[in-house]
């Protein structure tokens, strides 16, 4: 294996050793910090492929890092495993669950994470055949739905050695993202009342249900007072057992987001000072706990070119008319779907070109975009250049975390982006060991945003991830 090409062609020959694992975990669906069978199963195929795998980093269960190769470049890859709950779909394009209320991947991380592992592994038989030295690193990252597994590694100091970091997402089209995502703070608020019958002791009763209600009424007013890109969102977990029992429990779980993390600070401040106005107004007591956060996407440019340009090498997907078909049910669900966002970041009319999947390859036109999401890589984009590549796995239509997503995610639409993916991170890592120039033009262009906006950690020191014992190590 001397070229890039040979890099490809391995990964075409080898499919079916990573299709099967993406299918495994996409069959066994995992909750964020319990990613027990996804962990061990990529550990120990890449133990046998010669690499040497460290667990709990940042103090998980089910984080590890497996590394081969030594000095510099450190090359990584970063994968991800968890699911999302109420999302169990059949293996089929008409919306089917599994099981009811059961988990599926609604982000494609069973490819996701695959991907970034196949990458890994071909980048290391490319620099083992070409005698070129460098590091090798996959990162198994669980919890990115919510949970900011990758913020307690990088707290740890499992990325400050970085040079580049190469990740992908399952999406619509084919591109490298330029543009950024939403920084997140999520809190659980809690109120403690006083119990007392509703109609014969209404006035010996403090309602904790009144306070959370009185909050969400607080932070919708905050809305018109707020950027732009500012996103608030809450569910009410517990809100009393009976009408005629005034409730001495009651809680909510919010997320905030935004871009710039000054504003996002100032945003989840306000938010919390509405709900100590919700408990003074209602005589009540307030637990106001922070959860965890991440930051918003620092993408590389340069590393970005670096994508684009092996994508154009390499050609788009070709999808069969037996796939373009599957997709097209799948897309009858979802009504217009994406459509703005696939015309506005990517030029593409999914009804015009009469495609239900995207195969081609888009430059991005997502600079200085941020888009209305949040994800844990965004902290580790602020270690070392980093650039997030998009995989055609998904319907035009289908919305993110949906039933839409899982449909395709273990059949042959899923497999090619996913094998796509691979193929384009591993190339680009082998054009920054071939072309060191442009490895440096990324960590300028890095250098230089970090200085003008300095790295803060967005989870408190105190704030420590949730304890799993790993039963299967």
């Amino acid at each position: 294996m001397q070229t890039k090409q040979d890099m490809a062609d391995w990964l075409d020959e080898h499919q079916i050793r990573f299709t099967t694992m993406s299918d495994e975990i996409w069959d066994n669906p995992e909750k964020q910090f319990q990613e027990f069978k996804a962990s061990k199963l990529q550990a120990d195929f890449l133990e046998k492929e010669g690499f040497t795998i460290t667990w709990d980093l940042g103090n998980i269960s089910t984080a590890f890092v497996a590394e081969w190769g030594e000095g510099k470049p450190v090359i990584a890859f970063a994968g991800e495993y968890d699911a999302l709950p109420g999302l169990s779909q059949k293996d089929q394009n008409i919306p089917d669950p599994l099981e009811s209320d059961g988990w599926g991947h609604g982000c494609g991380h069973n490819l996701l994470g695959t991907g970034c592992l196949a990458a890994a592994v071909v980048f290391k038989e490319w620099l083992q055949a070409t005698g070129n030295t460098a590091t090798v690193r996959y990162y198994g990252c669980p919890a990115e739905e919510g949970g900011s597994g990758k913020v307690y590694m990088g707290r740890d100091g499992a990325f400050d050695d970085l040079d580049a970091t190469f990740n992908w997402h399952p999406g619509y089209v084919n591109s490298a993202m330029k543009g950024s995502l939403l920084g997140v703070n999520r809190y659980t608020f809690t109120f403690h009342g006083k119990t007392a019958h509703a109609a014969a002791d209404p006035h010996s009763g403090r309602s904790a249900l009144d306070a959370v209600e009185l909050m969400n009424v607080g932070v919708n007013y905050l809305r018109e007072h707020v950027t732009d890109d500012v996103r608030i969102h809450y569910v009410i977990r517990d809100g009393g057992l009976a009408p005629n029992v005034v409730p001495d429990f009651a809680s909510s779980d919010y997320y905030i987001r935004a871009h710039d993390p000054r504003n996002l600070e100032d945003v989840s401040e306000r938010v919390v000072r509405v709900a100590k106005g919700a408990a003074m107004m209602t005589d009540t007591e307030l637990d106001a706990r922070y959860m965890s956060g991440s930051s918003s996407v620092l993408s590389n440019e340069v590393l970005a070119d670096i994508q684009y340009d092996v994508m154009k090498d390499l050609g788009g997907i070709e999808f069969t008319d037996e796939e373009q078909a599957y997709a097209e049910k799948v897309n009858e669900y979802f009504a217009d779907g994406n459509k703005g966002m696939l015309m506005g970041l990517f030029g593409v009319d999914p009804e015009t070109a009469n495609q239900a999947l995207i195969g081609n390859v888009y430059e991005s036109r997502d600079k200085g975009k941020v888009f209305p999401a949040s994800s844990d890589m965004g902290d580790m984009s602020w270690y070392a250049p980093c650039s997030m590549l998009n995989a055609a796995t998904w319907a035009t239509r289908v919305p993110g975390h949906s039933w839409g997503v899982v449909a395709t995610g273990k059949m042959s639409i899923g497999h090619k982006g996913m094998m796509f993916a691979a193929k384009v991170m591993a190339l680009s890592a082998a054009e920054l060991i071939l072309s060191p120039e442009k490895l440096e033009a990324a960590k300028t262009e890095f250098d230089a945003a970090l200085k003008e906006t300095p790295y803060k950690c967005p989870i408190p020191a105190d704030v420590q991830p949730p304890q799993y014992e790993h039963p299967l190590r």
